[in-house]
């Protein structure tokens, strides 16, 4: 197995539990969240599908200066409605991951472009992971303070 095919497995691994996570949340408590300054709990779920569109533009270096997201002004519907929208640009952000040889992965720099911080394209591709990783415990979170059974994401 290839390293491209090894971080594709984990986002794949990540993203099917954020996925029984969303899933997991009644339509009534979409616009819940725990304060003012937090995101609603769809607005999480927005956040995290519409960051891949983001990612794949960041990885193939595409020019990021004038930046606007396909969701832009996109009403919430719900998180089958999220994750139908969201399908293609997944799609193309896994095969962009796919196409890159295990030297480009060690070699190739990315430049974030919120803190213009260098990283090697391997150890960027997993701190993505890391970021769904994040908001899927800040969501667990949002289920407990909801009093809302938690889906069993371990299996």
């Amino acid at each position: 197995m290839t390293q491209s095919e090894l971080i594709i497995l984990n986002f794949t691994e990540i993203r099917r539990r954020s996925i029984k996570l969303w899933e997991g949340l009644p339509e009534r408590y979409y616009d819940w969240k725990p304060d003012e300054k937090a995101m609603t709990a769809i607005e999480m779920v927005r956040h995290v599908l519409e960051a891949d569109y983001g990612w794949n533009k960041i990885i193939t270096n595409e020019s990021m200066a004038d930046f606007q997201t396909p969701w832009k002004n996109r009403p919430f519907v719900s998180v089958a409605d999220e994750l139908e929208f969201a399908e293609p640009y997944r799609n193309s952000f896994l095969e962009s991951v796919r196409q890159f040889s295990d030297r480009e992965l060690s070699e190739t720099e990315i430049i974030h472009p919120g803190n213009g911080k260098k990283k090697i394209l391997g150890n960027y591709l997993l701190r993505i992971g890391y970021h769904e990783s994040v908001h899927a415990g800040q969501f667990l979170s949002y289920l407990r303070a909801m009093k809302i059974d938690r889906p069993e994401i371990w299996d």
